[in-house]
């Protein structure tokens, strides 16, 4: 393909992803409020958007709440939209779009399904926007490190003191648990000897990273909702302070903005966590048919994304010194020797010791 054809396919599959998480972002406060109801046994969303259907005499609603995220996007666009006085315009108004757009471009290397032809395209070696870039895990460390710009900014260019406190300890909260994820984050670029995502996925064919390293899974889970500033990490929305954090003086739109960019996070690190830890797109007969590695990740990143809302449904909030003295006390320290021990199991397994010395701990405990 001349590098033209290779730049439209690229345009046509980024609007289709971006498309569908734009979409899937709606429709996950819609799972979120629906499950959280079921958790905490109360009546979510059951309203707008119902089929009323005869049952036994009586009208039974299906699909209840279905276009609830519709007449929450019609609210925001149709509410007043004030800037306060003596705001920096340029800033206050760039940065909810410094917190949209990491999002989107978190997934320009999230392989989707294996390679497969499609009429006259083939999609090679994986199917993605930009798939076979061999720097792809540094590329996702570069784009999440740029929405701590849109927190501290949204805080600073609204000329109050509630919000510059807010994104100062959002900002605090997010670069401390960015330590932890970006060295946990080379673990499985050390098992997989690539930072080609669609490698790593393949380097799990035989068994999901999480089976082989289901610590790092889990600091890699934690550190990701303290980026998101999700339950238990969401001091922004603390119930025993005044204000809701950097975002306070936004409203209308520009709040909606910081609104999505939370949700369209959760679907983008829960498919970076599918990837790095649940074998992506890897799944029964999906060599045979790649149609269902979309499926099978799309899974995955549900279930992900059901486990957040159950988080958040039954953990109760940290205090800010309990947050920051467990990101840097207790998460750091175990995702630096967990990093140091698979490194060193990594050079022993490749020099030919690793067996002898299993061998030998096997025979020392079993005789």
């Amino acid at each position: 393909m001349t590098p033209g054809a290779i730049a439209i396919r690229a345009l046509i599959i980024g609007f289709i992803i971006s498309f569908a998480v734009i979409t899937g972002f709606a429709y996950t406060t819609l799972l979120e409020r629906k499950l959280l109801a079921r958790l905490q046994h109360r009546v979510g969303p059951n309203r707008a958007g119902y089929l009323p259907i005869p049952w036994r005499g009586k009208e039974k609603r299906l699909l209840g709440g279905f276009l609830q995220p519709a007449a929450d996007a019609v609210k925001l666009f149709f509410k007043e939209d004030p800037t306060p006085a003596k705001v920096d315009r340029v800033i206050y108004n760039l940065a909810p779009m410094l917190a949209v757009i990491p999002a989107i471009l978190i997934l320009a290397v999230i392989p989707w399904a294996p390679a497969f032809r499609l009429g006259p395209w083939k999609f090679q070696p994986y199917f993605a926007i930009a798939p076979g870039i061999n720097v792809g895990v540094l590329f996702i460390l570069a784009i999440t490190s740029i929405g701590v710009y849109g927190v501290v900014l949204a805080g600073w260019a609204s000329n109050s003191k509630y919000a510059i406190l807010g994104g100062i300890r959002a900002s605090a909260q997010m670069i401390s648990y960015e330590l932890a994820l970006g060295i946990i984050v080379l673990i499985p670029i050390m098992m997989a000897n690539s930072m080609d995502l669609g490698q790593i996925v393949e380097a799990q064919r035989p068994v999901w990273y999480i089976f082989i390293q289901p610590l790092a899974a889990l600091v890699f889970y934690i550190a990701s909702l303290a980026e998101l500033q999700r339950a238990p990490f969401d001091l922004l929305e603390a119930e025993q302070e005044l204000s809701a954090g950097f975002n306070v003086e936004y409203g209308s739109m520009r709040f909606g903005m910081f609104f999505m960019a939370e949700y369209m996070k959760m679907i983008s690190l829960s498919a970076i966590f599918a990837t790095f830890f649940l074998g992506g797109y890897r799944g029964p007969f999906v060599d045979q048919l790649p149609w269902l590695g979309f499926i099978y990740i799309i899974g995955k990143i549900v279930l992900s994304l059901c486990l957040m809302i159950w988080i958040r449904a039954t953990l109760p909030r940290l205090r800010y010194d309990q947050l920051m003295g467990f990101g840097w006390k207790a998460l750091l320290p175990i995702a630096v020797l967990n990093f140091i021990i698979t490194a060193i199991l990594i050079v022993m397994a490749e020099e030919g010791t690793l067996a002898p010395l299993l061998e030998s701990v096997r025979r020392f405990f079993i005789g």
